[in-house]
């Protein structure tokens, strides 16, 4: 929470898992993590010690998964419905980090993994526009790294809009904790939810 983007990572990196989670794709376990003031503090670089310092309090935690590689797009297959839920995913949560230049994609124990959701949702860096945005298509969907393997978006759409109704995409809003939604700009808790779930 200490780092550029603060909360707003953790509730899009918190969204973008259980909604990849709820849609069977492959993706590490979150889990809660308190991090002590005293965490840290034998970090001998002192910008990671800021970080550190700064995170004190509620955090979200992935697996790590040990011995993973990065997915290359040129040399590593995925097939084509993964890869056109894949894409739906992240149009759907507006994640513009799973390009070319970094995948966000790791291969573990021989199967494709899903990371870094922390650039989702990025109309919340923009709070008061967020009814405009929410109408605008996503078109930085055009630099996904597995768009060309996604040739089977129609099936995907039909099996993801199936999966995410209403009473599950509410339930994964509700799992954001009140500790990352006291924000500066004002809204309260219940706004702020609301505003994910639409």
């Amino acid at each position: 929470r200490g780092a550029g983007h603060g909360v707003k990572a953790l509730i899009a990196e918190l969204l973008g898992g259980l909604i990849a989670k709820q849609l069977g794709l492959p993706v590490p376990e979150l889990v809660f993590v308190e991090l002590d003031e005293a965490f840290g503090q034998t970090e001998g670089d002192e910008e990671i010690q800021d970080l550190l310092k700064f995170s004190q309090g509620l955090n979200l935690g992935l697996h790590y998964l040990s011995g993973a590689i990065t997915y290359d797009v040129a040399t590593n297959d995925c097939e084509a419905l993964l890869a056109s839920k894949i894409v739906w995913l992240d149009s759907f949560i507006t994640n513009v980090d799973r390009t070319f230049r970094n995948t966000n994609l790791l291969i573990w124990h021989k199967d494709l993994w899903l990371i870094d959701h922390g650039a989702s949702f990025y109309f919340h860096h923009a709070w008061d526009n967020w009814e405009k945005t929410s109408e605008t298509p996503f078109l930085l969907i055009k630099d996904h790294a597995l768009l060309p393997k996604a040739t089977r978006l129609d099936e995907a759409h039909q099996f993801c809009i199936e999966k995410l109704n209403d009473d599950v995409l509410r339930q994964i809003v509700a799992a954001i904790p009140d500790e990352f939604l006291h924000w500066e700009e004002g809204p309260s808790n219940d706004e702020i939810r609301a505003t994910y779930f639409h």
